[in-house]
């Protein structure tokens, strides 16, 4: 060696009087391999000081020990969302334990999809961790349909056939209003979350079925559309006010948006939680420091994270099985209700 020149895998094959491929294998652990040219190669590796990386491991087990973490979102909405802060906190932190790396991915627009899937087609990651799912997108099936190894942060429908980490959405929303009507309230509005996404129907589905429990009809009209965002939870709060002034509470599908609707509600000089109680959804940092503090559905957003990486690596290293996890969430009682 001459130098400050690092050696290479092909430094190690010269040197051992093999291939390249007989040194990944031995590197592997591959049991293709005399025990002649095993030893050869493994004293190469000593005399060389040779440390394998994860383009060596590469040639024999065609993994790249890279991940993409796919957000079908603008870098505002990305900013804007505690949400993806905290999902991204919990993959990172359990993929720094096995050494994978993470490359995030917004995608945007078709020009940005087209390169995502030639960059899957060339197998330039190992697999997919795909977040913010619609009904419409057209990504999940066709990462299905390239074999690729996909987890999804949440479901497309109750029929899914990927591999997800979800929350009990129905369940957390459902808690919430049993609340609000444990503290008398009766006209219990409710903003969703987008519904051409599970998450958003769910949400939904929980606030009909709270209702329903306590032998009361909930009142559709009652339940306004929102987007997830802090724009949206105050149009929708504008419009709930404007057709049902009685209103006495709302269970806002997410803490943005109950953000938003709290400052509508100020705006229209209505105390809460005096004359509204509001519910939102995640326990975000948001929750703490509104004015009134939060009430809200704590969701375990780095756990979920952290949950899609390991079943993602389970998946590409250790062949496992599709797995579809759900976990539980848990009614934060603060000043809002």
């Amino acid at each position: 060696m001459t130098g400050n020149r690092q050696p290479t895998i092909k430094t190690v094959a010269a040197r051992a009087g093999v291939g390249r491929t007989t040194v990944s294998r031995v590197i592997n652990g591959s049991d293709l391999v005399s025990a002649d040219a095993r030893e050869r190669v493994l004293a190469a590796i000593k005399e060389l000081n040779y440390v394998p990386n994860s383009v060596a491991r590469g040639l024999v087990t065609s993994r790249t020990d890279s991940v993409a973490l796919v957000i079908p979102e603008s870098e505002s909405r990305l900013g804007a969302e505690p949400f993806f802060a905290a999902l991204i906190r919990g993959v990172s932190a359990a993929l720094a334990e096995t050494g994978t790396q993470l490359q995030l991915t917004l995608v945007r627009d078709q020009l940005e999809r087209d390169q995502l899937t030639a960059s899957v087609a060339t197998r330039r990651v190992d697999g997919v961790l795909l977040v913010s799912v619609h009904a419409n997108d057209r990504l999940p099936g066709i990462l299905e349909e390239m074999g690729l190894p996909t987890v999804l942060a949440g479901r497309r429908d109750e029929r899914e056939g990927l591999s997800y980490v979800d929350s009990d959405n129905a369940g957390g929303a459902a808690a919430a209003v049993r609340h609000l009507l444990g503290r008398g309230r009766r006209r219990i509005a409710t903003i969703t979350g987008a519904l051409d996404m599970d998450v958003g129907r769910s949400r939904l589905a929980g606030w009909r079925d709270a209702h329903r429990e306590a032998g009361l009809r909930a009142d559709e009209s009652l339940a306004e559309t929102g987007d997830f965002s802090e724009e949206g939870g105050r149009r929708a709060m504008r419009s709930l006010l404007e057709r049902a002034p009685d209103l006495d509470a709302v269970f806002a599908a997410s803490d943005l948006m109950a953000v938003g609707a709290l400052a509508e509600l100020r705006r229209q000089k209505r105390q809460v939680p005096g004359d509204v109680a509001i519910i939102g959804f995640e326990d975000s940092v948001l929750a703490r420091h509104t004015d009134p503090p939060l009430t809200t559905v704590r969701q375990p957003v780095e756990e979920i994270g952290r949950t899609m990486a390991r079943i993602l690596t389970d998946i590409t290293q250790h062949g496992a099985e599709r797995q579809q996890v759900t976990l539980p969430t848990e009614l934060v009682v603060r000043e809002s209700s």
